[in-house]
């Protein structure tokens, strides 16, 4: 009998044989006859089932027991169930159930019930299995339509469609967080400002949100205050109360948001700001638990490739020269103005040298993450300035600035960006019976978590919320998919397919907000000064064609059920957004997706996988291993790793997609333990040229140390 630790306690094993995390372990070790052994994971994950779950949940003798003794007890949200017709929320039950769902592996079924699932306040014991949860998150979004409810049930259990974890994990619980994934909160140049953005970063995270705020526009180290000179402390010590706020949010239990804060590259305490991620900085300025995010405009990449200076403008001067906050000029377009502008305090640096310290940082850290400034606002479809991007950097909304009174009351109320995120499985979606319902329900439970959103604790928030409803339809598994249809990721078949699929994707989005903006006879706040109402947004669609040009993909698509819009079909849209406009401001976003991936069995995100199986570090208990979906013994040639691959593959699929996203797509680059800071700026170079938004995180393969290796393992790393 040995004893394992377990999230509900700690429990013993009747025999090693019997051990699911030592027979998931054994997924990681070639067998006997060198093959991978996918056995002895399924065998983890029924064993985890038999020994631990079914032991720890507490039983009901039908789903009306269940149901009474969840809501009188306080675990479940009552009106949700009121909404409906009496004895229909049983009839959800059943069809969830009806599904007879099995988790495909066991760090699937390991994370839903550690992470998701309803446990008794005390935490010892399950309430929930995972159709109860579906039912439950469908009820919810759904708002009392039946029918919603049902086609969400349907599309949650095949595996279609997964909403991220705050929807997930909250919605029809009464002790809850917010189901939204993302904030982004811009703070002004004063102190009214700083104050409530920190208050923000406290009410939000604590909701269990991922929280950015923006802080380009403070002034720098050394500027006036009230025109004393050098009273200025910059952008550091108001990192450093951030850093606070967060991490006392994070001790009160639940899943708590994490942060991100975003500069200027041409800030002058740029520099500084970067040095508080060195792993050797000192005390007083080392950020630990901030994420940190550099806006980069292109003007930046010229002065690099001339290798010349790069001048750096103090916000200060900027915002009284030109009467609006530093975030809102266009550097790359006022670049030579503002140097020759002595009204405009400016320092240099070297521009290769910023790029060198950027790569160094991200060689120890993976941060800063990178948002290319001038791409992001071309590629934009909405009116106003996009200024900053979220945690995972796929969030890209434009935002108003707020007025405050010196007693923190809101001269004006701006507007900040809520957003809620949700993904597809590519694999399960091209196998829907119908791939236009499949967008259509998706596109109705993002917005459902935003109509049902109201954040009255940040009012900037609650009003870009109330007047964007901006969701973020996600994407996942397209290594899965791939490599399912025996198509090699990054091949021109792969990137073919991922052209088709995302374009087709956008048509039935748009056709959803349409119909949406339709029923409810409301459109977006701005929509008539979009590029959607204006027609611009579609001329690409109109002036070329967006269809399977290889022989494999056009099989792909014509034996599932994907409407390929034609020319007619997306003029034909067009007409129908100028008349009735639509509902969402944003309808895409493609995030890193990492536990719905896994609850899911699906690949993250759109990039390719990190090793045939993955190791995942989960607290106290130590490693759990996770194969790569779809993958057998036989079809190992499809399954090259992504540092393998390289990032020239990734860049060039995440550009075909991206040109169909009217947001950001979540992408990490890959080196191998042999690169150079030189060719993680080659990297980003590249992934500029190809007209790439954001760039999220920065991963170098941590290969075994010698003579540590372990004969016969599939995945050797530290």
């Amino acid at each position: 009998m040995a004893d394992t630790l377990t999230d509900t306690g700690s429990e013993s094993v009747r025999s090693p044989e019997l051990d699911y995390h030592a027979l998931n372990a054994k997924l990681n070790l070639y067998g006997a006859d060198g093959k991978i052994q996918f056995d002895a994971d399924r065998q983890a994950a029924r064993q985890y089932f038999l020994q631990h779950v079914n032991q720890n949940t507490v039983f009901f003798h039908d789903i009306e027991e269940k149901l009474e003794y969840l809501v009188e007890e306080g675990y479940y949200d009552p009106t949700v169930l009121a909404k409906y017709r009496e004895g229909f929320p049983k009839e959800a039950f059943k069809a969830a159930y009806a599904h007879k769902f099995r988790f495909e592996t066991f760090l699937g079924a390991f994370k839903y019930y550690t992470s998701y699932t309803l446990k008794t306040f005390d935490g010892k014991r399950y309430l929930e299995r995972f159709e109860d949860r579906v039912a439950t998150v469908a009820m919810a979004l759904a708002d009392g339509d039946e029918q919603l409810a049902l086609d969400l049930i349907e599309e949650i259990m095949s595996g279609r469609f997964q909403p991220a974890t705050p929807t997930f994990l909250n919605e029809g619980k009464v002790q809850r967080g917010e189901p939204v994934s993302c904030f982004l909160v811009r703070i002004e140049d004063n102190m009214e400002s700083i104050a409530r953005g920190i208050n923000s970063a406290l009410q939000l995270s604590k909701r269990g949100g991922g929280v950015a705020l923006l802080l380009t526009n403070l002034r720098e180290m050394g500027a006036p205050i009230k025109r004393i000179e050098n009273q200025s402390s910059g952008v550091i010590p108001v990192m450093k109360l951030l850093e606070d706020s967060f991490s006392y949010a994070n001790q009160l239990g639940a899943r708590q948001g994490a942060g991100a804060v975003y500069l200027h590259a041409h800030h002058p305490d740029i520099m500084r700001f970067l040095d508080t991620k060195r792993e050797n900085a000192d005390e007083k300025i080392r950020i630990k638990t901030l994420s940190l995010g550099v806006v980069i405009p292109d003007i930046t990449f010229e002065l690099a490739k001339k290798n010349e200076d790069m001048y750096l403008f103090s916000p200060y001067d900027v915002e009284r020269v030109y009467g609006v906050p530093f975030s809102e000029i266009s550097v790359t377009e006022k670049y030579h103005e503002m140097v020759d502008d002595g009204r405009i305090r400016k320092s240099k640096i070297n521009a290769r040298q910023f790029f060198q310290t950027i790569a160094e940082l991200q060689f120890e850290s993976g941060y800063p993450y990178v948002m290319f400034e001038d791409t992001v606002n071309k590629t934009n479809p909405i009116k106003g300035k996009v200024v900053m991007s979220n945690l995972c950097s796929e969030i890209l909304q434009v935002s108003e600035a707020s007025e405050l009174n010196a007693d923190l009351t809101y001269a004006h109320v701006g507007k900040d960006i809520s957003c809620n995120l949700g993904s597809l499985n590519i694999a399960k979606t091209m196998d829907s019976p119908d791939f236009s319902r499949t967008i259509r329900t998706a596109v109705r439970a993002l917005t459902a978590v935003s109509d049902q959103t109201d954040i009255e604790s940040v009012p900037s928030i609650q009003r870009g919320n109330r007047e964007s409803h901006a969701i973020g339809l996600g994407q996942m598994n397209l290594h899965g998919f791939l490599a399912r249809e025996s198509i090699h990721y990054g091949s021109q078949e792969a990137l073919d397919f991922t052209n088709v699929y995302f374009a087709s994707v956008l048509f039935e989005a748009l056709k959803a907000s349409c119909e949406l903006a339709r029923e409810r006879n409301e459109r977006f706040v701005g929509f008539e000064e979009s590029k959607y109402a204006t027609g611009e947004f579609f001329e690409k669609y109109l002036n070329q064609d967006f269809v399977p040009t290889t022989e494999r993909v056009k099989e792909l698509f014509a034996a599932s059920s994907v409407h390929v819009p034609s020319r007619e079909d997306w003029a034909r849209l067009a007409q129908q957004v100028r008349e009735y406009g639509l509902y969402n401001r944003n309808l895409q976003a493609v995030p890193p997706t990492g536990s719905i991936s896994y609850i899911n069995n699906s690949t993250s995100s759109i990039h390719p996988i990190v090793a045939k199986v993955e190791i995942r570090k989960e607290g106290k208990i130590g490693r759990v291993y996770y194969p790569a979906p779809y993958m057998t013994n036989d079809n190992l040639e499809y399954y090259k790793d992504a540092y393998e691959i390289g990032y020239k593959a990734i860049i060039d699929t995440y550009a075909v997609a991206t040109q169909h996203v009217d947001q950001g797509l979540s992408l990490t680059l890959f080196f191998p333990d042999t690169a150079t800071t030189r060719d993680l700026n080659k990297a980003q170079i590249y992934a500029w040229r190809k007209g790439i938004k954001t760039i999220y995180y920065v991963r170098l393969r941590q290969a075994a140390l010698e003579g540590t290796e372990v004969e016969g393992c599939v995945s050797c790393m530290l």
